[in-house]
């Protein structure tokens, strides 16, 4: 377990603001309609929402970048949206957060994507989603690479590769991404999908959950902390990463880092105290990670910082981001523990 020595983590992320973050990966608009639930319908046997609210968040990268802007970070986005209504309301919703659009790529013949949930009595119902990534034409992903290429010489000092499987991150986009953040020394941090596992040599970070992590490896799924150690070492060695970290819902999350030829497990706790809902939790993860490692902090300072933010977020109900204040007071009150 991750115990002491982190004195110095509120002094970093006090110092969050002005860092440029590149960001590069599958974007998508988040709907969320509300209402209450009073009987069953005589259609079929399903519940009757009667809505109340309807609201859209930035979903995927635009996600991650807004978790950036909040902490007071410059957030760069390169992504692709469509030329539709889907693509327009994101714009707005990340101008409001302080995000720029002006790195995405527009391409009239793909569908922005879109998640939209029904949440009744704090619970969701069910979700629909509307996404075409066979739409993605190549000049749209050589023209993001493009971008992504113009944000690394700008002076972005971290990479974030936000892979959702959706299109824009696929084998031959993940390897030119690497290599243009090598040739910068731009360290990447990558939120990872099964299918592209093996693809990831060269990142600084990847922070798969579980599932991702056991399916990543085609294994089958063990539980227990000793299960879990073996797991990381066995994706470090064939992925010869610098480092790995594995979030484990409520049993927090598992740091791989090198000693030598030794691979180290830090285990580091849950901090939740109440789990209401962890859609977008590891876009924050990998936020806060990528930010405070591009700050000057150790990587297992990086992860701490980012167990605080898990911890908070999943307190919220829907996509939301954690706030300077609140991951100052969840890492302050932490040191007076340690």
């Amino acid at each position: 377990m991750i115990k002491s020595g982190f004195k110095r983590l509120p002094s970093i992320i006090a110092g969050f603001g002005g860092r440029k973050i590149a960001v590069f990966g599958d974007l998508m608009l988040d709907r969320y309609i509300k209402g209450s639930v009073k009987r069953i319908s005589p259609e079929a046997p399903v519940p009757v929402v009667r809505v109340t609210s309807e609201s859209s968040v930035c979903g995927g990268s635009a996600n991650v970048a807004v978790n950036l802007s909040t902490l007071g970070a410059v957030p760069v986005l390169i992504s692709v949206a469509g030329l539709d209504a889907a693509a327009e309301e994101l714009s707005s919703l990340l101008a409001a957060a302080g995000v720029s659009s002006g790195s995405l790529v527009r391409d009239g013949a793909f569908r922005t994507i879109e998640k939209t949930r029904i949440i009744a009595e704090h619970q969701q119902v069910v979700r629909f989603d509307r996404e075409h990534p066979a739409l993605l034409g190549q000049a749209a992903k050589k023209a993001a690479l493009a971008s992504l290429e113009t944000a690394l010489k700008d002076g972005c000092e971290a990479l974030v590769l936000s892979d959702y499987g959706k299109g824009l991150l696929e084998p031959a986009t993940i390897k030119a991404a690497i290599n243009l953040a090598a040739k910068r020394r731009v360290p990447v941090f990558v939120d990872p999908k099964v299918e592209h596992f093996q693809l990831y040599r060269g990142a600084a970070c990847i922070t798969p959950n579980t599932m991702e992590a056991f399916g990543g490896m085609r294994l089958s799924p063990k539980e227990g902390q000793e299960a879990a150690e073996q797991l990381g070492r066995t994706i470090m060695r064939k992925l010869a990463s610098r480092s790995l970290l594995i979030t484990q819902g409520e049993h927090g999350m598992t740091l791989f880092t090198r000693k030598g030829s030794a691979i180290i497990p830090h285990h580091i706790p849950t901090l939740a105290r109440e789990v209401y809902d962890v859609t977008g939790a590891g876009d924050t993860v990998i936020s806060v990670l990528a930010l405070t490692w591009a700050s000057g902090a150790a990587p297992e300072e990086a992860a701490l910082a980012a167990n605080f933010a898990a911890g908070v977020v999943v307190g919220k109900l829907g996509t939301a981001s954690v706030t300077v204040e609140e991951l100052l007071g969840s890492a302050k009150s932490w040191t007076k523990t340690v």
